[in-house]
């Protein structure tokens, strides 16, 4: 197995530890006067975890091309070793969601062994009915799970119960069902009857779920289909999870609302019903673009752990959710990529951690809009760096985790071992 020695770790660290050391005193020293022990929240810190997409690993595309990369992963197995790699450095990426059929395997019991000899665990399992396989008897061309030929919807369902089954060896707790059934033109579908399709289709699956088990629903207000979508917003979205019971919550992409939606409002709503899953956490600019996350809207990503702290400080009932990155790599290092934004993630939960609740509470109860905003601001404002960076080193990763993976040459040794799948070629991964 591929990994980077924690030798060499260790060796770079040594080089930037007294640094560091100074930086995170002088952060200390500040947060102090404003009561705020460092030592509380960089605990906080060690603890946050996000899972790694098993698909983000490779290199994305477009509709019009992708250009590969080197080193890529050719399989799960690979897949693994990267993810392996980014736990190493970041240590806040200890999960794993796969995604299938593209991540199966003949033995999950040998898949289960492996990420355990890295130290990975698994979360979510992703299934796809938005695209048709090879040997596939059934086009889901004009919809999966709504589909309008009952044959076409029972093979959706199975693929979905087979997920069930493949995640449940590998340890995981919930499956997310995305779906791209829709339409593309005025009067092509019924709007209900597509919907009452769907939610029988989803009844068949959330009976077959294991009694600790969740399932996900995530939304998107457009494509594959154009005009509409079956699951279009978090309205549907949780009228669907409402619908099939207290093991069914609603799933959040940052990329797949209305441009300029209050995605933070949202997320309050849920949490309010009990009905928030979990986070597909990437940015966007104009649409579902998955770019990394916080690369465009740190503020907007800063403002939704505002309210998911919030619930936490609270004891919100039902409060529990899963949080995984979902982004396409294009024209950078998928494994930098994900580092990078693992750490902005974990940068807004330990920037919503030093709000003080209590002045914001009462700002709002004056309604002194001026002063709650500011509230915020002064903690988004803060460079909580120093915290991050004695996070990862006290758990054993890098303290600079670009400076330390470009220096171990990690890409450059798995491409001997990994040949190029070739060049151009179309699609989206």
């Amino acid at each position: 197995m591929q990994r980077i020695d924690k030798t060499l770790i260790n060796e770079i660290n040594q080089t930037q530890l007294a640094d560091l050391e100074s930086d995170f005193r002088y952060l200390g020293e500040k947060l102090s006067r404003s009561d705020i022990d460092i030592e509380t929240i960089t605990a906080a810190a060690e603890k946050f975890q996000i899972a790694v997409p098993s698909w983000g690993t490779g290199t994305g595309g477009t509709r019009f091309a992708r250009f590969a990369g080197i080193g890529e992963p050719r399989n799960i197995f690979d897949k693994l070793e990267d993810c392996a790699v980014i736990n190493d450095l970041s240590q806040c990426t200890d999960s794993v969601s796969p995604h299938f059929p593209w991540d199966k395997v003949d033995d999950f019991t040998e898949l289960k062994q492996r990420s355990d000899a890295l130290g990975l665990k698994w979360i979510a399992v992703n299934s796809n009915t938005f695209q048709d396989q090879v040997g596939q008897e059934h086009t889901y061309k004009y919809g999966s799970l709504s589909n309008t030929a009952e044959a076409t919807r029972e093979q959706a369902i199975e693929h979905n119960l087979d997920c069930i089954k493949w995640g449940q060896t590998l340890g995981a707790k919930s499956i997310t069902v995305w779906v791209g059934d829709g339409s593309n033109h005025p009067g092509q579908q019924h709007f209900q009857r597509s919907f009452e399709r769907y939610l029988e289709s989803m009844r068949k699956i959330y009976a077959e779920l294991p009694a600790d088990w969740e399932m996900h629903i995530e939304h998107k207000m457009f494509e594959p289909a154009f005009y509409s979508t079956v699951i279009q917003d978090w309205g549907s979205n949780i009228l669907a999870a409402m619908e099939l019971g207290p093991k069914c919550k609603s799933l959040v992409d940052l990329g797949h609302h209305a441009p300029n939606v209050n995605i933070e409002m949202i997320v309050s709503r849920l949490i309010q019903f009990k009905k928030l899953g979990g986070f597909h956490f990437n940015d966007s600019k104009y649409g579902d673009d998955d770019l990394d996350s916080g690369s465009l809207h740190p503020y907007q990503q800063f403002l939704i752990f505002n309210e998911l702290v919030d619930a936490e400080a609270r004891q919100q009932e039902g409060f529990n959710p899963a949080y995984m990155l979902d982004q396409s790599h294009n024209v950078t290092d998928p494994i930098e990529s994900l580092i990078n934004s693992a750490a902005e993630v974990q940068r807004s939960y330990i920037k919503a951690l030093l709000i003080d609740r209590d002045a914001l509470y009462g700002h709002q109860q004056d309604n002194d809009a001026l002063m709650a905003s500011n509230e915020l601001k002064k903690a988004f404002n803060l460079d909580v760096s120093p915290i991050l960076a004695m996070a990862r080193y006290r758990a054993g990763g890098a303290i600079e985790p670009l400076v330390t993976y470009r220096q171990s040459g990690y890409r450059q040794q798995v491409a001997t071992s990994r040949p190029s799948a070739g060049g151009n070629s179309s699609g989206i991964v």
